[in-house]
């Protein structure tokens, strides 16, 4: 007897003829595994500082400057990412971005002067991993009125892979080299990747003459688009536009010069390198939390408020940062500021559909969201810089403390209409 496959099961679903999973939800699925695979190795970058220093004598302004390139060419090509997303669907972006990531991490594994590692990591793993702004801005075309929440579910693989992958790295690192662990995870990364990309696509489909649709945010994602909306001209001479990149500036800036001076920080202090990965993956893990539990939140009480909390609590976060030396206080630094830099990523989206629409939703995204990109190219390269000059963190850490609190006040002067 010939057993039907797993994938003509999806597709023909139960007995009922109705799919076991619809299109949207495969979206949403394929979505979380690449964000699993594709940020969270990313966001290991900050475990093989101290093995790269120590191998090859790099500085730490050094290493974490081929970071800062990554995020410059990820903010780049972002908008450019947006844009083809906008005209040809997910699946072909997401591919490209496999194939680079993948192909990234296997070079840096075999490298040995410091331009390769700005090549192999700040070029090509930079570009590769711009996959955030194509798969956002797909899902807020498939979903309306659960755009947030869902929108938290997918970029919830970030969490997840913030969570697992750090003590993952460490481990392949202790146990081999630094080498062979950016070659299994570049591997993995690869194949998973390219896979999920597969199931992708760009929007929902609409028979015309039928007037059967195959997805019921279809009726009210086609009404959206009918309304009147700020094309990309209009878009960059508004007074939101600007505001909005500035506080993603000043998010991309204090996050990335945690997630990447965390980890030695937390050694220097005396901790071991085990505490100190976990306490990245506890972060990661809270983030979770953030994305979901305030991805509905954002549905209900509205995206800007939501954003706003999260910006406040990342404050109370990096003043508490300022005092902890030790390891519970990290922890618990670690779970505040998780769950709302959290919850500030999974607004992103949806705000930008609610200010700007959904016409160029991708370009548009793409554009304000180089301003987390600078952010994030900024921050670890300026907090290395600090500590090479002093030998301390405390001058970088308050610096991120101000500059978090600038984002805050920028997020209260958002106008809350288009």
């Amino acid at each position: 007897m010939k057993i039907p496959s797993i994938a003509s099961r999806i597709k023909k679903g139960d007995s009922t003829g109705k799919p076991w999973v619809s299109q949207g939800h495969l979206v949403i699925i394929a979505s979380f595994f690449a964000m699993v695979l594709t940020m969270g190795v990313y966001f290991t970058f900050g475990i093989f500082i101290k093995s790269i220093n120590a191998e090859l004598g790099w500085s730490r302004s050094t290493i974490s400057g081929a970071f800062s390139v990554a995020w410059i060419v990820n903010g780049i090509l972002s908008i450019l990412a947006g844009a083809i997303n906008d005209r040809f669907g997910p699946r072909l972006v997401i591919t490209v971005s496999g194939l680079l990531s993948g192909t990234g991490y296997l070079l840096i594994s075999r490298i040995s002067s410091e331009w390769q590692l700005y090549l192999f990591f700040g070029l090509i793993v930079g570009a590769g991993s711009s996959i955030f702004i194509p798969l956002t801005s797909t899902i807020a075309r498939w979903y309306l009125k659960n755009r947030s929440a869902m929108t938290g579910i997918a970029i919830s693989g970030i969490g997840i892979g913030s969570f697992i992958m750090p003590p993952i790295a460490n481990s392949l690192i202790l146990h081999y080299t630094w080498r062979t662990a950016f070659s299994i995870l570049g591997i993995a990364l690869l194949v998973v990747v390219v896979i999920a990309a597969q199931f992708l696509k760009k929007e929902p489909t609409r028979k015309i003459g039928s007037t059967q649709l195959n997805n019921v945010e279809t009726i009210n994602n086609d009404q959206e688009t009918r309304s009147k909306k700020k094309v990309f001209k209009e878009v960059i001479t508004t007074s939101q536009f600007w505001l909005f990149f500035s506080m993603l500036v000043c998010l991309g800036f204090v996050f990335f010069a945690i997630q990447i001076h965390l980890p030695p920080y937390a050694t220097d202090k005396g901790i071991s390198p085990n505490s100190a990965a976990n306490i990245l993956a506890v972060m990661g893990g809270a983030g979770i939390i953030g994305r979901i539990v305030f991805g509905n939140l954002g549905d209900n009480m509205g995206n800007r408020k939501t954003f706003m909390l999260g910006f406040a609590f990342m404050s109370v976060a990096m003043y508490w940062l300022l005092t902890a030396e030790n390891t519970w206080s990290l922890y618990i630094f670690a779970i505040v500021f998780g769950i709302s830099y959290g919850n500030c990523v999974t607004q992103e989206s949806p705000l930008v559909a609610t200010i700007f629409g959904l016409k160029s939703h991708g370009l548009v995204f793409g554009l304000i969201s180089t301003g987390f990109s600078l952010g994030s190219a900024i921050g670890p390269y300026v907090a290395g810089q600090i500590f090479d000059l002093t030998g301390s963190y405390d001058y970088a850490f308050m610096a991120s403390a101000g500059i978090i609190t600038l984002g805050l006040v920028l997020n209260i002067l958002l106008p809350k209409q288009r």
